[in-house]
């Protein structure tokens, strides 16, 4: 169905405009002139019952009177005629349509109702809608979009696929100005139907050679994540590079959470989560994604490193771009000694000839070629990108410079992104150069940080499979017997059976119990209150505890503690501690966070996050995202832990709730050791009602 639909979506071979017109200014005139006035060599028909022909077009009084079903219908009437058209549409067979008429849903609950009756009739006839409130379609075989920037659109280039057709149109107008090109433009309105989880679909199940690598998201919900994660993490795999807003990442208000990981994930989490696991670079603004955009472009996807070399004309910038790279962790490589030599040989003595290269303001033509060529010559196994910042100095014709760096753009194995700075003196030959199909960059600062981001694409990490000493039918059986609150006794054996290390621990709600416990566990030991959650909140923690007279004393206070139980005496672990942490995200499935445990954890908030499952790799990504990493490994002659073994326990803490479902939220915490000796210390299981 998804290579039917791509066709009638994307290559229709007749389109119907009901509501065609012969002026512009209204929808069906705007669309039908834009379908017919751009290359479309299909059938296109004008439906218009007052009308003897619309734009050199043959009219047709009704759905009815086509010679067939039209692969594709764009409806673009008032609303309240919308619905008796989707009726003859249906009744002839159509199974495509485009609704561009707004005031339904986004206006009034008058006009969801109406939505619903037009949900009603597709589905009972096979039908696809988008919209409505949708301003259309632009692809490589029709112009179908009435608002807005129709631009040159070419196979192989850039895919739009947007939630908001407004937001398409600014993204249009300001990516032309510096020069991007598209293959593919879509927006979904108010996305009754489909929305832009299900283009995703109908992209990656059609994708092919032909298609962009480069995809650029809007969205303000994701309505069906799961589906989003397949496509756009099978499209990353077949080398498209997705980059995306999502909007409305604020909440209106506070959620109540009954664990750490729960208070700490805002309702944004999952959603970013779900793009790093998706491989999605996330960006926050329309400027960030054309930059980022314009950089890909630029770099034709042909590094896979990223150490720069800067060609500059004048200090400052250069200076501003090196900052910036440095902010990003991106490298800028010594020079060999060969290059300096012969860069020495081409530049004055006053020039620097490190990394940035300086040229002065007096530069030449001749000698922006020679550096491109030694470059490319010397530093091939040194250097993947070149930044070539120039300006009008008053000193060089420009034109020509501008054509020795097409030049180095063209003939080196380097990529080169020049950088523009003289956006008014130079506007003529600038807009020559956006002509000439040349991507524009005005400033050093922004395309660094769009470098930046390209550097730090998600990487797609695999799941682990189930390690040998996971007791999956164990921890099944334990939780088939416990209701939603599970007691310490079986988090313990459900820790023990997903390979977990426990220290020894004993519950003691009788202090005729107390001796035995604190023998076996070993002085000095810790005594912990059992029944509230935030134990050291209300002084519910005992440590160091050296023998039994002192543990009688913590046992008797902890006792008086509001909604004790009883005691939990355990074996003290000394070393940094962690936590670990689930929490079940409604459509998004399960988030796994990490961070620096015990008492920090809130207070601090360096944590990480990712969707289960996990494997090794997914949780090394997780530990190296926190700032207090250092920490970790050690410092100050203090031991680290293992972060190998910290990422194999959340993998396995990923695989336990991926596998079980019905678990609602965990905490580890904390989670503590040195080196591979790492224990869970305390842990808490909310199962599902």
């Amino acid at each position: 169905m998804t290579k039917k639909l791509y066709k009638l979506l994307f290559h229709p071979e007749s389109i119907a405009v009901i509501g065609a017109s012969n002026e512009k200014l209204k929808t069906g005139g705007r669309v039908t002139d834009n379908i017919k006035s751009n290359g479309y060599t299909g059938k296109l028909w004008a439906i218009n019952p007052k009308a003897p022909d619309v734009m050199g077009l043959p009219t047709f009084k009704s759905v009815a009177d086509l010679p067939s079903a039209p692969d594709l219908a764009y409806i673009a009437i008032p609303a309240p005629f919308v619905r008796a058209s989707l009726e003859e549409l249906a009744a002839k067979g159509s199974k495509a349509v485009i609704i561009l008429t707004a005031g339904f849903g986004e206006k009034d609950q008058k006009g969801k109702d109406e939505e619903k009756v037009f949900l009603e009739i597709a589905e009972k006839n096979n039908m696809t809608l988008i919209g409505p409130n949708c301003s259309g379609f632009l692809t490589t075989c029709y112009s179908g979009k009435f608002a807005g920037l129709i631009p040159r659109l070419k196979k192989g280039q850039i895919d739009i696929i947007s939630g908001s057709g407004a937001t398409v149109d600014y993204l249009m107008e300001q990516a032309t100005m510096r020069g991007l090109s598209f293959s593919n433009v879509v927006n979904m309105g108010n996305s009754i139907q489909i929305g832009v989880e299900d283009i995703f679909e109908l992209v990656d199940e059609n994708y092919g050679p032909e298609n962009s690598r480069l995809i650029l998201m809007y969205m303000e919900s994701v309505k069906k994540p799961q589906k989003l994660l397949k496509h756009a993490r099978s499209l990353t795999k077949k080398g498209c590079t997705i980059v995306g807003i999502k909007s409305g990442v604020t909440a209106a208000g506070e959620r109540a959470a009954a664990s750490h990981t729960g208070a700490m994930a805002s309702p944004d989490t999952a959603v970013q989560a779900l793009f790093d696991k998706a491989g999605i670079i996330r960006v926050q603004s329309k400027a960030e994604l054309i930059e980022i955009a314009c950089t890909f472009n630029a770099l034709k996807g042909l590094i896979t490193d990223y150490r720069v070399c800067i060609v500059t004309d004048a200090g400052g910038p250069g200076v501003m771009l090196s900052d910036e790279l440095g902010r990003q962790g991106l490298k800028q490589p010594v020079l060999t000694k060969e290059t300096q030599r012969r860069l020495s040989e081409v530049l004055p003595p006053e020039a620097a000839i490190g990394n940035p290269i300086d040229t002065l303001p007096s530069r030449t033509p001749e000698q922006m070629e020679k550096i491109f060529t030694i470059l490319n010559e010397t530093e091939k196994d040194n250097i993947d990108v070149i930044f070539a910042i120039t300006g009008n100095s008053g000193m060089t014709d420009n034109w020509k410079l501008y054509e020795a760096i097409m030049k180095g753009m063209d003939g080196g194995s380097i990529p080169v992104i020049p950088i523009i700075s003289s956006a008014s003196t130079c506007r003529d030959m600038i807009d020559k150069l956006r002509d000439a199909g040349r991507i524009i960059f005005p400033d050093e600062v922004p395309v660094g940080t769009a470098l930046g981001r390209l550097s730090r694409k998600p990487v797609l990490a695999e799941p682990m499979e189930l390690p040998a000493d996971f007791d999956k039918v164990k921890i099944e059986n334990i939780l088939k017997e416990q209701g939603e609150q599970l007691d310490p006794d079986t988090v313990k054996g459900i820790m023990a059976a997903s390979g977990l290390k426990l220290p020894f621990q004993a519950d003691v709600f009788d202090k005729a119990d107390l001796k035995a416990a604190c023998e076996r566990a070993g002085y000095p030991l810790v005594i912990k209150v059992i029944g509230p959650l935030h134990k050291s909140d209300v002084g519910g923690v005992k440590i160091g505890i050296a023998d039994y007279e002192k543990a009688v004393i913590a046992f008797d206070e902890l006792l008086k503690i509001k909604d004790a139980k009883g005691v939990l005496v355990q074996q003290m672990i000394e070393g940094t501690e962690v936590i670990l942490g689930a929490k079940k995200e409604e459509r998004f499935g399960h988030l796994i966070m990490f961070g620096l445990g015990g008492i920090y954890t809130e207070a601090l908030k360096d944590v990480s996050f990712a969707l289960a499952p996990l494997g090794l790799e997914g949780g090394m990504a997780m530990i190296n995202k926190i700032k207090t990493l250092p920490i970790l490994k050690g410092i100050r002659g203090q031991k680290g832990i293992s972060l190998d073994v910290l990422a194999d326990y959340l993998a396995r803490l990923s695989l336990l709730v991926h596998h079980f479902p019905q678990i609602e939220e965990i905490d580890l915490n904390p989670v503590k050791g040195y080196g591979k000796d790492l224990y869970v210390v305390d842990a808490r299981i909310i199962k599902g009602k």
